[in-house]
């Protein structure tokens, strides 16, 4: 597919191509969303009783994903399409893993991971917006793009907590986002020409 570095020139495809990647795009989102889910539930359930409010923190961002999650498959199916069962499947274990080893993995491994993730979930819904909008799926792009502004505020908030922890030091971290506004001054720039 496309990476972050070709967003910039990011090309207008043909309709039906463009139909093809987004369908794509959406199944590979919604079987993400779940391994997200899956994660977060067991990065929440990891946190000591004393922490009530990162644990509700985390449990939020859960449920955002899944409300992400459930918009992402009435899209599929308003398009005729459905999540594909084998990419499910593989997120389903991949997320399932993730949340198991949080339980054993300390704190820090599961807020940088999560931070990294939220990251490349902005792009990619930047990618959706520009797909829907070359697929003619105009009614789909300002919910792809206030999703990957939630992804931001996701980000923003691994991000905090990963910088808090005294291994931030020695560990680089990922790359910061643009400032939020830009999602959608890219996506509106793009759309013009």
């Amino acid at each position: 597919m496309f990476k972050q570095k070709d967003l910039p020139q990011f090309p207008k495809l043909e309709k039906e191509k463009a139909r093809k990647l987004f369908i794509r795009g959406l199944q590979n989102a919604n079987a993400g969303k779940l391994a997200a889910a899956l994660a977060y539930t067991g990065h929440f359930k990891s946190l000591f009783v004393f922490d009530k409010k990162e644990k509700a923190e985390i449990k939020k961002i859960r449920d955002e994903e899944l409300h992400h999650r459930h918009r992402i498959r009435v899209m599929l199916a308003e398009m005729g399409a459905k999540p594909r069962l084998s990419r499910e499947i593989l997120m389903a274990c991949i997320g399932g893993t993730i949340g198991f080893l949080c339980l054993f993995g300390g704190w820090f491994i599961p807020m940088y991971g999560a931070g990294q993730l939220e990251s490349t979930n902005i792009f990619e819904y930047e990618v959706a917006a520009r797909l829907a909008h070359s697929a003619g799926q105009n009614l789909y792009v300002d919910e792809l793009l206030a999703f990957g502004e939630l992804e931001w505020d996701h980000e923003v908030y691994f991000r905090k907590k990963t910088e808090s922890h005294f291994l931030a030091r020695w560990v680089p971290l990922w790359q910061s986002p643009d400032p939020k506004p830009t999602i959608r001054n890219l996506y509106e720039s793009w759309a013009k020409n």
